[in-house]
C-alpha cells in the first residue's frame, strides 16, 4: 500500500516540474583519483547536491528508494579491491517509506579501490545509477558515465575533476554531424507543434465514452451516484461530493501521463526511441492480443484485488475529501480490465506519433473527463438515471467488439517492429489482408454467426448490431483494393496505419514514398543537389511515424505536390528510427551538451542526433528546405495536412532558390 501511494505521489510531484518545463539535475558528479601505492589507486566520485535535495546511500532496505549504485567493468587491466565505500551521511526514519534510510545532503564522496594490472592503463570507466529527492519531488533513476584518468592527471593530487571526453575519431565523426545551417534570420520559424492536439483530446474523450459502456464501469454509475446523493447531509452536500469524485477521476488519469513529460525533457530522443524500440513494440503486440482475448471472455485480466480492497478500506475509514479520492482511485483499479486496453491504445499511439507526451496527456485527460462526467451530471440531475438503459448482454457485446479492435491495433505494433528492423514479415498486403479477416470475424459476430464464452442467446438482432455490422462490411470492402497494385491501393483514410505503399510484396522500382526519386543518405543527396543544381527537401521521417505516412499518402500524392517534389527538388529522407547498425568504423561516441555520451550505433541514431543538434527539434515529420550550401530557403515546417499550404511552402522555397542562383 505504501509503495502504491508513493508511486502516486511521485506521479503528482513529477507533474509540478514538468508543467514548468524544467530539467531537474540536482546532483552533479566529479571524478578524481588518489594514489595509494605503485599499483593501487582510489577512484573517487564526488556528488554535489543542490540545497534541499538528498542522495540515497548504496545500502537501502528492500522496498525502499533506488540506492546509489556504482558499476565498474572489470577486465584484465585492473581488478577491484573490496567494495565501494561511502561517507557517514544521515540516517532517518523516512515517513513515506516507513523505514530507516541513509542519505546524503550538500555533498557525498564514494571511493572504490582498484589494483592496476597493466601499467599502461590510461583510464577506467564506471557508471553510477542514482535518484535524488527533496521534500516535494523525486527524480527518476538516472545513469551517469564516470571516467577516472590514471595517466593524464597527476595521481598524487586528490580531488581533481576529470571531465568526460571522447576520442579523436569520435570527435571527428561528431563534428561531421554539424551542418552549419545558415539563413535562420531570414525566416520567422513556425512553432512546431502537433496541429491535431484537439483531435487527440476528442479521441481520448471518445475512448472514455466507450469505456463507460463496458461491464466494469457502466453498472457503477447508478450505484455511485445513489451513494453520494443519499449519504450526504443534504442534496447540495451529496452533489458536491459527487462532483469532487468526478474531478478526482479526471485528475488520476491526467496524472498518469505526466512522467512522460519529464522523460521528454531530460532527453529529447527518449520518447522516439521508446516508440520505435523493437522489443517494446513486440511487447505491445503481445499485450494487445492478450487484452483482445480477455475482451472475448476467455479469461479476465485484472490488477491485484488486494489493491482495490486496501483502497476501498481506506476510503471507508478516512472519509471526507481524501476518502472520496480513494474511492475514485478504487474505481480506476477495479475497472482496469476494461479501461486498460483503451489506455494502452492511447499510450502506444501517442508514443508512436510525433506528439509524444503532449498528445498522451491530452488523450488521457480527455479519457478521464469522459469517464468522470456521468458521475457529476447524474448527481446534478438524478432524474436522468431513469433514462439509463439497464445493464445486460449488450455490455458484453461492446467488450467483444473492442476485442476485435484490439487485435487490429496489435498488428500496428508488430508492423512497427517489422518496419524498423526490415524483417519483411508483415508487408502492406498481408497487413491489410489480416485486417480484412478481423473485419469479417467482427461482422459474423455482430450478425450472430459466431459466439464467445459470455454471450447469451440472441433472439433478435438489435438495430445497433445490424447497423454496426453493415458498417463493418463496408469497411472490409474499402480495404480490398489495398491488396492490389493499383492507384486504389492508396487507402488515404487509413494513411499511417498500414505499412507504406513501397513496403510491398509487389515488385517496386523504388523504396521511396510514392516512387519518388529520393536519397536516404545526407552526403549522397547533397552531392546530387549540387550536381543537378536543385534545392534540397530534407525529410526527417520514421518507419513507425504515423503522420509521416499521412503526409506522404495524403499530401505528397497530390499531383502538383508530387510533381514539384519529383521534378524540382532533391528529396533526402532520413529515417530517425532505422535500427540497422552502421559499419563498425562509422560507429562513434557523441558528447552531448549535458556532458553525457550517446553511443551512435545505428543509422537512426545518427539522423536523430543530426536533427536534434542542427534544428533543436526531435519530432517527425520535420521538413527543411536548403540549397547545397546549407542555406535555408524557407522556414522549417512539420505535419502540414493542408495541401495548398504545403504546396505554397515548397513553391516559395523553390522561388527563393532561383533568386539565390541569379
Amino acid at each position: 500500500m505504501n509503495k502504491f501511494l508513493l508511486g502516486l505521489i511521485f506521479l503528482l510531484t513529477v507533474s509540478l516540474s514538468t508543467v514548468q518545463s524544467q530539467i531537474l539535475e540536482p546532483v552533479k558528479w566529479d571524478t578524481s583519483i588518489e594514489k595509494i601505492s605503485d599499483t593501487e589507486y582510489d577512484l573517487i566520485a564526488k556528488a554535489t547536491i543542490d540545497k534541499g535535495w538528498h542522495l540515497y546511500s548504496q545500502n537501502v532496505p528492500e522496498d525502499g528508494p533506488i540506492p546509489t549504485t556504482f558499476t565498474f567493468t572489470a577486465n584484465d587491466e585492473y581488478e577491484l579491491v573490496g567494495k565501494t565505500s561511502e561517507e557517514k551521511g544521515h540516517t532517518v526514519d523516512d515517513p513515506v517509506f516507513m523505514m530507516k534510510i541513509k542519505f546524503f545532503e550538500d555533498k557525498a564522496e564514494f571511493r572504490q579501490r582498484v589494483k592496476i594490472l597493466n601499467k599502461d592503463l590510461a583510464s577506467i570507466i564506471g557508471q553510477v545509477e542514482f535518484m535524488a529527492c527533496d521534500d516535494k519531488q523525486c527524480t527518476p533513476p538516472n545513469y551517469i558515465d564516470l571516467e577516472f584518468d590514471i595517466i593524464k592527471k597527476d595521481p598524487s593530487k586528490a580531488n581533481v575533476v576529470i571531465p568526460v571526453t571522447i576520442d579523436d575519431r569520435s570527435k571527428a565523426l561528431s563534428e561531421a554531424l554539424e551542418m552549419n545551417v545558415t539563413g535562420w534570420e531570414n525566416f520567422k520559424q513556425e512553432k512546431v507543434e502537433e496541429k491535431s492536439n484537439f483531435t487527440i483530446f476528442l479521441l481520448g474523450f471518445l475512448g472514455g465514452l466507450i469505456a463507460l459502456l463496458t461491464p466494469c464501469v457502466f453498472p457503477m454509475i447508478p450505484l455511485t451516484v445513489s451513494f453520494f446523493t443519499k449519504s450526504g447531509a443534504n442534496s447540495q452536500k451529496g452533489m458536491a461530493n459527487s462532483i469532487m469524485y468526478g474531478f478526482f477521476i479526471f485528475l488520476i488519469y491526467a496524472i498518469l501521463s505526466l512522467p512522460f513529460h519529464l522523460i521528454d525533457t531530460i532527453d529529447a530522443e527518449i520518447l522516439n526511441n521508446i516508440s520505435t524500440n523493437v522489443t517494446l513494440n513486440v511487447i505491445f503486440f503481445v499485450i494487445f492480443v492478450a487484452f483482445a482475448f480477455s475482451f472475448f471472455g476467455f479469461y479476465e485480466l485484472t490488477l491485484p484485488s488486494s489493491w482495490s480492497n486496501a483502497l476501498d478500506s481506506k476510503a471507508n475509514r478516512i472519509g471526507g475529501i481524501i476518502g472520496i479520492f480513494f474511492m475514485a482511485l478504487t474505481l480506476a483499479i477495479v475497472s482496469f480490465s476494461c479501461t486498460g486496453p483503451i489506455l494502452g491504445t492511447l499510450l502506444g499511439s501517442s508514443l508512436s506519433s510525433d506528439g509524444g507526451a503532449t498528445q498522451l496527456s491530452l488523450g488521457m485527460s480527455g479519457f478521464g473527463l469522459a469517464l468522470a462526467l456521468p458521475f457529476t451530471l447524474f448527481a446534478m440531475f438524478p432524474k436522468w438515471l431513469n433514462s439509463l438503459p439497464k445493464s445486460g448482454g449488450w455490455l458484453n457485446t461492446v467488450k467483444v467488439v473492442l476485442g476485435f479492435i484490439e487485435l487490429g491495433l496489435a498488428l500496428k505494433f508488430l508492423s512497427n517492429a517489422d518496419l524498423v528492423e526490415h524483417w519483411g514479415l508483415l508487408k502492406r498486403e498481408l497487413f491489410i489482408g489480416l485486417w480484412i479477416v478481423i473485419g469479417i470475424g467482427l461482422a459474423l459476430y455482430l450478425f450472430g454467426k459466431i459466439k464467445f464464452p459470455h454471450d447469451g442467446p440472441i433472439n433478435k438482432l438489435s438495430k445497433g448490431r445490424i447497423g454496426f455490422g453493415l458498417l463493418t462490411i463496408a469497411f472490409v470492402v474499402y480495404l480490398i483494393p489495398g491488396l492490389t497494385n493499383t492507384k486504389a491501393a492508396n487507402l488515404t483514410l487509413l494513411s499511417g496505419f498500414p505499412p507504406p505503399l513501397f513496403y510491398s510484396y509487389y515488385d517496386k522500382s523504388s523504396e521511396c514514398p510514392l516512387g519518388l526519386n529520393c536519397y536516404k543518405d545526407l552526403d549522397e543527396g547533397v552531392a546530387a543537389a549540387k550536381a543537378q543544381n536543385k534545392p534540397i527537401m530534407l525529410d526527417f521521417t520514421g518507419w513507425a511515424c504515423v503522420n509521416c505516412r499521412k503526409m506522404e499518402e495524403q499530401v505528397w500524392s497530390q499531383p502538383k505536390v508530387f510533381n514539384i517534389l519529383n521534378d524540382d527538388y532533391i528529396v533526402i529522407s532520413l529515417y530517425v528510427d532505422d535500427r540497422k547498425e552502421l559499419a563498425t568504423d562509422m560507429q562513434f561516441d557523441y558528447l552531448k551538451h549535458n556532458g553525457t555520451v550517446k553511443k551512435i550505433k545505428t543509422i537512426g541514431d545518427k539522423w536523430a542526433t543530426l536533427q536534434t543538434i542542427n534544428f533543436k527539434n526531435n519530432s517527425q515529420p520535420y521538413y527543411v528546405l536548403l540549397n547545397h550550401n546549407m542555406e535555408l530557403l524557407n522556414h522549417t515546417t512539420a505535419y502540414t495536412p493542408d495541401i495548398e499550404e504545403y504546396y505554397n511552402w515548397l513553391k516559395t522555397g523553390l522561388k527563393n532558390f532561383k533568386n539565390q542562383s541569379k
